[in-house]
C-alpha cells in the first residue's frame, strides 16, 4: 500500500464545528470515507492521523485535499493559480 495520501477524499475544504476541548482526528492520508475525519482506513500505509484538541468552540474549514501546509485546516493549496476560492 502507498505511503503517500490519496487526493480522492476532496478537491474543497469541509466547513466542521469543533467543541473545545473535545479531541478530534483529522484524515491525513484522503482514504477515510468519513472526510475529514479519520475511520481507521490509513492502517498500514505508514500515515498516521493528525489528533488534535479543539482550544474553542470554532467553525474551521479542514483540508480533503492532503496539500494543505497547515494541518489539518485548508490553507487553499487546492486552488490553483488564476482559480477562485473553493
Amino acid at each position: 500500500m502507498s505511503h503517500s495520501p490519496v487526493h480522492r477524499a476532496g478537491s474543497a475544504p469541509v466547513k466542521v464545528e469543533v467543541k473545545k476541548d473535545e479531541i478530534y482526528a483529522w484524515c491525513a492520508c484522503g482514504r477515510s470515507l468519513n472526510q475529514p475525519f479519520c475511520d481507521g482506513s490509513h492502517v498500514g500505509t505508514g500515515l498516521d492521523p493528525l489528533v488534535f484538541e479543539a482550544e474553542e468552540d470554532a467553525e474551521l474549514y479542514l483540508c480533503t485535499c492532503k496539500q494543505t501546509r497547515t494541518p489539518p485546516v485548508c490553507d487553499k493549496s487546492h486552488c490553483k493559480e488564476g482559480e477562485g476560492e473553493a
